[in-house]
């Protein structure tokens, strides 16, 4: 009886073993199968990023946090490949071919020059494009209703407003006649906005001194050439070569006191006179949403392209004192921004 007893006891010992090792397996099995489900959703989509970094990098914020807002949460159910070329564009070739390789679901492009080196290299995977001044005239997309291609995106409509700048700067100054000008000959989205620019500049009686440039030596033999009253200001067409360049227009406006046209508030806030043009960041959040609508099974040319959806008018009334210039109060009334 009593060997009964201990049998029956060492029986119960081995089932409550067997028991707690049951439990730490089925609690192990548990762990391994959220880390495996995580593990799929964080590899489900994959948005390979081509950006020149700098400043347009706020686009690529943009995107992040409106893709986040959607519910595609980064090391949750998406994840980035991101190719920053810092403000080059010689490398491109290679930078579009390694963010082929890693397999994304979408691509998005940052600037003209990034887009078109995307669609290049491909013509099957999506392609979401943010801050590319003329899609049609780039031969990114066939029509702003539909790009008849794989891509899609926000263009920065920089033809049409680089007309609007001179406008405003001649609301400002009335007495510019002659303004210099920078472009960027290999610069697609460059080339386009300064027709714009010549069609508004003819209307208004202004005469553009147009000089090209593709690098920094070339922006200050241009410089060193130009006579300190030979133009009444200088106005900045966008570009990444030329946009890289910003310290040399800006001390030139000083020294010789004359206004400096920008694209973008952030110039504005370093000292350039006035901008006016959209933001990064909301174009950022616009070509977000275009990815979502990607990524929920929507094809890029069934989505038309998209313009900044609110332009900005910021002025620097530091810099207008320092170079000698009143704002008119209607300037002033409907800015976006003044700096001090």
């Amino acid at each position: 009886m009593k060997q009964m007893r201990i049998l029956r006891k060492r029986n119960i010992q081995t089932t409550c073993r067997k028991d707690r090792v049951a439990i730490v397996l089925l609690a192990s099995c548990i762990v391994l199968a959220n880390v495996v489900a995580s593990w799929a959703q964080s590899s489900r989509f994959r948005i390979g990023v081509l950006t020149p970094g700098g400043r347009p990098n706020a686009i690529v914020l943009g995107v992040r946090d409106t893709l986040e807002r959607l519910g595609y949460k980064e090391q949750v159910n998406v994840s980035y490949v991101v190719e920053d070329t810092e403000g080059g564009v010689s490398g491109l070739p290679h930078r579009t071919k390694y963010l082929l390789e890693s397999k994304p679901n979408v691509l998005v492009a940052v600037t003209t020059s990034h887009a078109v080196a995307l669609k290049e290299a491909t013509n099957s995977v999506p392609i979401v494009f943010a801050w590319v001044g003329d899609p049609i005239g780039s031969g990114l997309a066939a029509s702003y209703k539909s790009s008849k291609n794989n891509l899609t995106g926000v263009s920065s409509y920089a033809g049409p407003i680089s007309g609007k700048r001179l406008e405003v700067l001649k609301e400002i100054a009335p007495r510019v006649a002659r303004v210099l000008v920078f472009v960027d000959p290999n610069d697609a989205g460059s080339r386009i906005a300064v027709k714009y620019l010549e069609e508004a500049a003819a209307k208004l009686r202004v005469n553009l001194v147009r000089r090209e440039a593709t690098n920094r030596q070339e922006v200050e033999k241009v410089m060193a050439a130009v006579g300190k009253d030979s133009v009444d200001a200088i106005y900045f067409i966008p570009s990444i070569v030329i946009g890289a360049q910003f310290d040399l227009f800006l001390k030139r406006s000083r020294e010789d006191k004359l206004p400096l046209v920008a694209a973008e508030a952030t110039w504005v806030e370093k000292g350039a006179l006035f901008s006016y043009g959209a933001d990064f960041r909301l174009v950022g959040t616009q070509a977000g949403r275009l990815v979502a609508k990607i990524l929920d099974g929507g094809k890029p040319s069934d989505i038309p392209i998209e313009t900044p959806e609110k332009y900005f008018l910021a002025v620097n009334v530091t810099t207008a004192k320092t170079i000698g210039l009143k704002l008119p109060r209607n300037v002033l009334e409907r800015a976006d921004r003044v700096v001090e």
